[in-house]
């Protein structure tokens, strides 16, 4: 009995008959007590947020909830649930579109601005790091993470996210040591013909890493915000009523480049 009980061993949750505790906490005590940002922070922490924490980490939660079916995790939601799926199954299919390329910049930017930061920790100054760093983008012809909007000129999501991390740095919540590299490498690509300002995921990624999160949490954090988008999307979807709603109307055909007909008949 023993090794079974060990086998899913967790410092998380312990459940008993009549006890529920997270990370030693009783729910009848967190019930009421806690917000859902706290209970979410001490579920990946381990410990309670301070309020400002949980202030921080709930504003980047509102800033990643939708943007609408241009993004494919919210598109392909609407077509599941149009093909008959239950919420459930709806919602998981556009968690699973959320990888590298759709979902995946929060923590990609978070990584590089880590790297950045012990960069300039070693005694290169802040611009000369993001130069160097966008010098090294520029030559492998990548997508800076965090930088940038295929819709947006300016992000409007940029402006109060940074604010909040400012006003943090300004009570003494964080250092702002993350905050002053994000800004220089925002600086420096502003420097040419075309500005490239910070985007939600490189302002959410500031503030993970002014709280210290670990990179993998920015991506399992913006999946916890944007499954709040895919719920109401899906459920939208549902209420509309139409069926295997497919990616374009159907009177539009899409672009045929392939041979042009032919047979198996010899000619």
């Amino acid at each position: 009995m023993t090794e079974t009980a060990d086998w899913w061993a967790t410092g998380i949750s312990d459940i008993g008959p009549g006890v529920i505790r997270f990370h030693g906490y009783a729910i009848e005590e967190l019930i009421g007590a806690v917000s859902f940002p706290q209970m979410i922070w001490l579920m990946v922490r381990g410990e309670l947020p301070t309020a400002r924490q949980a202030s921080l980490l709930e504003q980047t939660l509102v800033a990643g909830v939708d943007h609408g079916p241009q993004a494919p995790s919210i598109a392909a939601t609407r077509m599941a649930a149009s093909c008959g799926l239950a919420l459930n199954n709806a919602i998981a299919t556009g968690v699973n579109l959320l990888g590298d390329v759709h979902g995946g910049a929060g923590q990609q930017c978070l990584e590089m601005l880590y790297e950045l930061r012990a960069t300039v920790d070693l005694g290169t100054s802040p611009e000369a790091a993001a130069r160097e760093l966008v010098a090294s983008y520029k030559a492998r012809q990548a997508y800076i993470p965090g930088f940038g909007h295929r819709w947006h000129p300016r992000d409007p999501r940029r402006d109060p996210l940074i604010k909040a991390v400012e006003d943090a740095v300004a009570d003494g919540t964080v250092e702002g040591r993350h905050l002053e590299v994000a800004l220089a490498l925002e600086t420096v690509l502003a420097e040419g013909s075309k500005p490239i300002p910070m985007n939600v995921d490189g302002a959410t990624a500031t503030i993970y890493a002014e709280l210290g999160l670990p990179a993998e949490l920015a991506r399992g954090f913006f999946i916890v915000s944007r499954s709040v988008g895919l719920l109401a999307h899906a459920r939208e979807q549902q209420l509309e009523g139409r069926r295997i709603k497919g990616p374009i109307p159907r009177g539009v055909i899409p672009t045929y480049i392939g041979h042009p007909p032919r047979s198996l008949q010899p000619e």
